[in-house]
């Protein structure tokens, strides 16, 4: 181990430097290359020393660190809370690495840079090769079976250039696979056998990006059963291939320059780097040629020799580096200085140095993706040159100025110099120099290379501070990330970066937002009706901002429904004659919405239909006398099912609408055309089953016979009524929840709904994940909040209307969180937006369901008790003590809401029959305070939160975490509470004495969502008192005063909510258990948990009982739900949705 400074106090138990500032690191020598898993941090021994957040870098040789990132964005860790507990951090990903160095961040503000590591792996064992563009290795393969799947290759690979092949497998078919890189991007390529020129090389996949940095990594190929897997990095994609390619049977694979000189692909030339183990079919071809297998020819060195630049990273717009270099050229040579550099950005200033003799200055800089260099002079115009293009893109660029007997040039990546011109601007001629400053951005991205006088310049004694100076910079590393490698942005956006961000062009793709999420058209028909529109052609987006784009489509906006037209290649009425050799004539119909959009529009519908009717003259249309079927018609989904019955029939009838209704012109038949007159008669009518629509294609077997005649006609697809617009839900009954598996959003999510209500505040919906978390909720009677965490901490977006919203009228609200930016909308309002951080999260973890809860009030004599254990129980039913182990207290994690007008009063309690316990109470100031008791030889310790005045009769949510000696709590405002609940007196033996005496005064107000590590004890108490191990003593019967209404001072709180979840769907209850519910108590809309209790939990028995009177409980009207009828319902439209709109309440 080595350590960038001495210790502080050799031996003291942990590194501590002698300075403590962002400068300082600790780097660590594991004596081989190891595979890393996972590192532990602890506080100096005995001291307030203690890191709060470090980096990790990681490297082979000792130089080129590569950073650790989360998620491929977040490069900070978390660190300590104090000096003697340990937080270990499991890596995403292993690292394989020799030298691990951790660079501390921030630190305990009362103490000083301090530290205990360890790290967790394994040694790591390899077979590697060097290849210099000259040397290579040919594998002879061992014949075997053809294989169409299960096939494999893998390697891994570093370099320091940007292309080059990588491998090539040839064999008895006409076409071989290699693997190329091209400008630093991984490519696949199918190459026709024996040729080398590119223009036969098609690419079938790029993968990958920047891998160029001269670090490992890895690749793999598998092939499937229609396609190959390709994986660099952890990141996939998969190929399909062409029917020629679906198996392998390759004679040979190649790497570096194989045998005899060998053009690569597109003139890439062979790569140059380290290749490690290289695995065809389980096999390591490197093992074998190492072993000098008679398989294996060649030329290589088997180890790997690295001799990387030392880069430097400017990280920000406060990254600058000062080195003091001399102001003279060597003699008889000219003026020189060179770099090279990779950036995302368009502008930034690289270089800048005075001209004494001139008494002038030059900047060299980037704008416009252009190299330019600006020269002042006092009393001088400015000059100018400029060279080269394109130079953000990522790619390593060369900079050389030299200067010689007068004249100045500028070259770019080798480049011709570049012309001087006059330029009007820069600093004034008859300023001073304090007065000019630097015009120009601050350049963010990588050096490397950088030479003055032609002499390198080492940037090692830097970073050691013994030259120069410097600030926001990384040295001996390239922190270069590649944001649109795996681009955020969907629909087909294009993805355009900067240094720090990305930016998503949205044009042309019809979606829009951060990352072109949205869709900027409507979902339905039915939407657009609501927004005002006439019949016409509209673009209709059925899933949003789902995966199927959108297609433009009728809309027939009649008085009674809107229609969805959908039309296909023949709708008119077709004449069909004899056909030519007595077969049958069939139609096939192509419909103007591809397979996805035909599915969405019928399953989101409430009815569609598809006219089918026949015309005939002596032309029978499904059954003879001796009945065998003579036409059908194919139906449905995908490719469709055969149907043998005819519009206005039941399927599988074999009935035309005159059989089912017995008016047919020949009763002994079912349709009108099977009586086979010479008449003309029509059999018509509309098909509506769903499950077998659209049509497809249509067969008609009786028109062989030279007299007979018939016309068919199949109309257009029809659809009206829009689920996802009529699904609005009233809650007035007090056993009425509703509930949706978890929100699915890791990387974008959108939520839209309609509202209305007479309450002033509540929450709509929530989701809880095990830190983060995702809420909207009306705040108050102007405001709508969004807020989520993606584990940086919570964010939040508000917008506050210049109207109330509580006015019983319909609102509109449109949420979306991606990894770019949060937005909310509300009715036709600007969206308010919030940036995301560029270096934080990007997943959202959820792991509970979308659930909108039930609720309970507690009567006289009831008390609720939940037992960690399942308990054995005697014969009158009560628990029996003998069989119970006991409560561990170690650590928890406990949340609940609450709202009361008394102080002091005993929220819950949770204890042990060793008499450890914690206790979580409002004291006499109003304030909370939690107590834990977890050596019953020692009084409880007390934490107080600095929140005061929670008794005041609004709705609060407290969380309590407690790991080893730490604990925290947090407190945050809800909305208003207008009812209470007045207890008695109750039996609380067990406590002790003080709050005994709490819990003799019992609790007026309310609790809701109880949660106690996994466990929800109100939740088992309401939906399954049968199955968990709860005890419910006295009348326990579900409310709703911790509803959005509060108490019942009209004889109605009317209160609709519509909820659209992309790709959710939800269910309502009323009263009935959830299966597998997730013990989470989550959402609110409209209504919630609202108990008014003393919640006991022990592991062994009711250790106190409080009884209430019932006064004052907030009780609410009864009332029926109604049930949905086949009518439509409304919900509302954007901005100011109709009042007119029909509902149907669930």
């Amino acid at each position: 181990m080595k350590m960038c400074l001495p210790l502080l106090l050799p031996g003291a138990g942990g590194w501590s430097p002698l300075s403590s500032d962002p400068h300082q690191w600790l780097e660590v020598d594991l004596g081989g290359r190891t595979r890393i898993t996972a590192v532990a941090t602890q506080g100096r021994y005995g001291s307030s020393d203690w890191l709060t957040s470090y980096q990790l870098m990681f490297s082979d040789a000792g130089h080129n660190w590569k950073q650790y990132r989360q998620e491929d964005s977040r490069g900070a860790l978390p660190g300590n809370t104090n000096a003697d507990s340990v937080v270990l951090h499991k890596l995403q990903h292993p690292v394989i690495a020799r030298h691990l160095r951790l660079l501390p961040l921030d630190w305990n503000p009362r103490g000083r840079i301090g530290l205990r590591l360890e790290t967790y792996g394994c040694s790591y064992g390899s077979h590697v090769v060097s290849l210099g563009g000259r040397g290579g290795l040919l594998f002879r393969l061992s014949p075997g079976p053809r294989r169409t799947s299960g096939a494999s290759v893998s390697l891994t690979f570093k370099t320091l250039r940007n292309s080059g092949v990588l491998l090539r497998a040839e064999g008895r078919s006409e076409h071989g696979l290699v693997l190329q890189l091209e400008e630093g991007k991984l490519l696949l390529l199918l190459l026709r056998k024996g040729r080398t020129a590119s223009p036969d090389g098609r690419r079938l996949v790029s993968l990958g990006s920047l891998l160029d940095d001269q670090h490992w990594h890895h690749v793999s190929m598998e092939l499937g059963v229609d396609g190959l897997n390709l994986t660099v990095d952890g990141s996939s994609l998969w190929v399909r291939l062409p029917p020629r390619l679906a198996h392998w049977d390759h004679q040979q694979v190649s790497v570096g320059a194989g045998r005899g000189p060998r053009r690569a692909v597109g003139g890439s030339g062979h790569f140059h780097g380290c290749l490690e183990n290289l695995v065809y079919n389980g096999v390591n071809l490197l093992e074998l040629a190492e072993k000098k297998d008679q398989r294996v020819t060649g030329d290589v060195i088997f180890s790997c020799a690295e001799s990387v630049p030392v880069a430097m990273t400017f990280t920000s717009a406060q990254s600058f580096l000062r080195l003091p270099l001399a102001t003279e050229a060597p003699p008889s040579t000219r003026t020189s200085a060179g770099l090279q550099f990779r950036t995302w950005n368009e502008a930034g200033l690289l270089l800048t140095f005075d001209l004494p003799e001139q008494e002038g200055a030059a900047w060299l800089y980037l704008s416009g993706a252009r190299l330019h260099l600006r020269i002042h002079k006092a009393g001088r115009a400015p000059l100018e040159l400029s060279a080269g293009s394109a130079l953000n893109d990522g790619q390593w660029h060369s900079a050389e100025l030299t200067s010689r007997r007068g004249h100045l040039s500028v070259s770019v990546d080798g480049g011709e110099g570049a012309t001087v011109r006059p330029l009007r601007a820069g600093c004034p001629a008859d300023g001073g120099r304090q007065d000019c400053v630097n015009p120009f951005k601050a350049f963010q991205g990588c050096m490397r290379l950088l030479t003055v006088h032609n002499q390198p310049v080492d940037p090692i004694p830097l970073q050691q501070r013994l030259m120069g100076n410097y600030s926001h910079l990384q040295i001996d590393m390239c922190g270069i990330l590649d944001r649109c490698s795996q681009s955020h942005c969907e629909h087909g956006g294009s993805c355009r970066q900067s240094w720090s961000s990305f930016h998503c062009n949205c044009s042309g793709t019809g979606y829009s937002g951060a990352t072109c999420h949205s869709s900027i058209y409507e979902q339905s028909c039915e939407a657009y009706k609501h927004r005002g529109n006439a019949s016409g052609y509209y673009h209709i987006d059925v899933d949003g901002s789902g995966p199927i784009r959108a297609r433009l489509m009728y809309c027939n906006m009649t008085e009674d429904h809107t229609w969805t037209v959908i039309q296909h290649n023949n709708t008119a009425l077709t004449r069909v004659r004899p056909a030519p050799g007595g077969g049958r004539i069939s139609a096939h119909f192509a419909y103007a919405s591809d397979e996805e959009q035909l599915a969405a529009v019928i399953g989101q519908s409430e009815r569609c239909e598809q006219e089918l009717s026949y015309d005939c003259r002596k032309s029978r249309l499904l059954n003879t006398a001796d009945g065998p079927l003579l036409s059908w018609w194919v139906g449905g989904p995908g490719d469709g099912q055969v149907q043998t019955y005819w519009g206005g029939a039941p399927p599988g009838s074999q009935r035309c609408s005159c059989g089912l209704q017995q008016n047919c012109v020949d009763p002994r038949h079912a349709c009108n055309c099977d009586a086979d007159r010479s008449e003309w008669y029509r059999d018509s009518g509309l098909l509506t089953h769903k499950e077998t629509l659209p049509v497809r294609s249509l067969v008609l077997g009786d028109v062989q016979r030279s007299d007979s005649e018939g016309a068919y006609r199949v109309g257009p697809l029809r659809c009206h009524g829009d689920k996802n617009v009529w699904n609005a839900a009233l809650f007035d009954q007090e056993t009425s929840y509703l509930h949706f598996p978890t929100f699915h959003g890791e990387l974008s999510a959108d939520i839209s709904f309609l509202f209305k209500t007479s309450s002033s505040s509540g929450v709509f919906l929530e989701n809880l994940g095990i830190k983060d978390f995702i809420r909207i909720e009306l705040r108050s009677s102007t405001e709508v909040l969004f807020s989520f965490d993606v584990g940086d901490g919570p964010t939040e977006v508000a917008v506050t209307t210049g109207f109330p919203l509580d006015d019983d009228r319909w609102h509109r609200v449109r949420a979306e969180r991606n990894v770019r930016a949060a937005s909310l909308r509300l009715d036709e309002l600007p969206a308010a937006t919030r940036e995301a951080p560029a270096d934080g999260h990007v997943h959202l973890q959820l792991n509970s369901q979308l659930f909108i809860e039930v609720s309970a009030s507690f009567k006289s004599e009831t008390s609720v008790s939940y037992a960690f254990n399942e308990l054995d129980r005697g014969s009158d039913g009560s628990p029996s003590p003998a069989v119970s182990s006991d409560l561990d207290l170690r650590a928890e994690d406990l949340s609940l809401s609450f709202r009361s007008l008394q102080s002091p009063a005993l929220l819950l309690f949770v204890g042990s029959s060793r008499r450890e316990y914690l206790a979580l109470l409002l004291n006499q100031h109003d304030m909370l305070e939690v107590r834990y008791r977890l050596d019953s030889s020692r009084a409880a310790d007390v934490l107080r939160s600095k929140v005061t005045n929670l008794a005041d009769g609004r709705l609060h949510a407290v969380v309590v975490s407690r790991r080893a000696a730490a604990a925290w709590v947090q407190v945050t405002y809800k909305n208003t509470f207008r009812c209470s609940q007045q207890p008695q007196r109750g039996d609380s033996a067990e406590l002790d004495p003080g709050l005994s005496r709490l819990a003799s005064l019992g609790f007026t107000g309310c609790l809701s969502g109880v949660l106690f590590n996994s466990v929800s004890p109100l939740k088992a108490a309401l939906l399954h008192p049968d199955t968990s191990p709860v005890v419910v003593t006295g009348p326990l019967v579900q409310s709703i005063c911790a509803s959005l209404c509060g108490c019942y001072v009209r004889e109605h709180c009317n209160r609709a909510v519509g909820i659209t979840t992309r790709g959710q769907s939800g269910s309502v209850g009323t009263g009935q258990p959830v299966e597998n519910a997730v013990r989470r108590d989550s959402a609110l809309i409209g209504g919630g948990i609202a108990v008014a209790i003393f919640v006991t939990v022990s592991a062994l028995a009711v250790t106190a009982r409080v009884l209430y009177r019932g006064k004052g409980t907030c009780r609410r009207p009864a009332g029926k739900t109604a049930k949905p009828d086949d009518g439509d319902g409304g919900a509302g439209s954007r901005g100011g949705p109709s009042e007119n709109q029909r509902e149907y309440f669930i």
